[in-house]
């Protein structure tokens, strides 16, 4: 029978253990995060790696293909699932301030102060050419970029707007919308600052360049480098790997994903992997579902 002496030594280290664990899966939980990058961003990963820089500036972005492990995918779709370490309190301050660019359909931006970080269900309906696109919204999680995208949807912004870009290589599947000027070049003529996953790490991480998985139904903001998201956003209808620079916002339906599994399968003009979808995208008309 061990004596007290052995069994104490035994607990700390079975507790030594479990803190080792915790503290690994942690550090994971920081370094693996969601969304948005500068423009023309590369990153190298293993052997072969290019990423795709989601951006407005053209209708044909520089971008090359992305390609990463197994493990990071699997990091990332945890942590989109897990989201925020922390909570946001109840209420937050947002800046919309002019970008350089006018706005290509006239709006008016959005509130900026008190803005609720509630986890009440925000679901819009993307009524398209192609079919219904249900999107449900993360405040909780991206409150400004919610608040923006609210604005925009019930002020009738993407109404009669097209879908420009179709992406379908093996390491990046999105649709990419929000342009009023259906060039990738147009925006609200504001544009505002990243938040998850971008806001979770400190200035100067190596870890917020490291690419992660945008699993499959994710909403993200596209932009054109830091703090400049405005009205553009991607919808991920294949698992995605991208640096955690875009931010998340919300998820897509299973309605929603099966529209786009049809603009997918059409695939973009000429054969591209990148480019206008050959099954033209206009959007008809966002209304909340409430």
């Amino acid at each position: 029978m061990p004596s007290n002496e052995q069994r104490r030594a035994a607990a700390k280290r079975k507790l030594e253990r479990q803190l080792e664990h915790r503290a690994d899966r942690a550090k994971k939980r920081k370094q693996m995060t969601i969304a948005g990058s500068v423009l023309g961003l590369v990153v190298v990963v293993g052997a072969v790696a290019v990423v795709f820089a989601l951006t407005r500036g053209s209708d044909e972005p520089d971008a090359t293909a992305a390609s990463t492990s197994a493990a990071s995918s699997t990091s990332g779709d945890t942590l989109i699932a897990d989201g925020r370490a922390e909570s946001l309190p109840e209420t937050v301050n947002c800046s919309y301030p002019a970008a350089a660019q006018p706005a290509a359909k006239a709006n008016t931006p959005p509130r900026t102060d008190g803005v609720p970080t509630s986890d009440e269900a925000l679901s819009y309906s993307m009524e398209t050419t192609q079919g219904n696109i249900g999107l449900t919204l993360n405040n909780p999680q991206s409150p400004c970029t919610v608040n923006s995208f609210v604005s925009l949807a019930n002020q009738g912004y993407f109404d009669g707007t097209t879908c420009h870009r179709l992406t379908t290589g093996a390491g990046l599947q999105v649709l990419q919308c929000g342009d009023p000027a259906g060039t990738g070049m147009g925006g609200p003529g504001y544009q505002f600052a990243d938040e998850f996953p971008a806001d979770q790490y400190a200035e100067g991480d190596p870890a917020a360049s490291e690419p992660i998985s945008y699993p499959r139904g994710t909403i993200a903001m596209a932009n054109a480098g830091p703090g400049t998201n405005g009205s553009q956003f991607f919808l991920v209808y294949g698992d995605s790997t991208l640096p955690p620079a875009y931010t998340a916002f919300g998820t897509i339906d299973e309605t929603g994903l099966q529209t786009l599994d049809k603009v997918a399968a059409a695939g973009a003009e000429g054969g591209a992997a990148d480019g206008t979808p050959a099954l033209p995208v206009d959007i008809t008309s966002m209304v909340s579902d409430l």
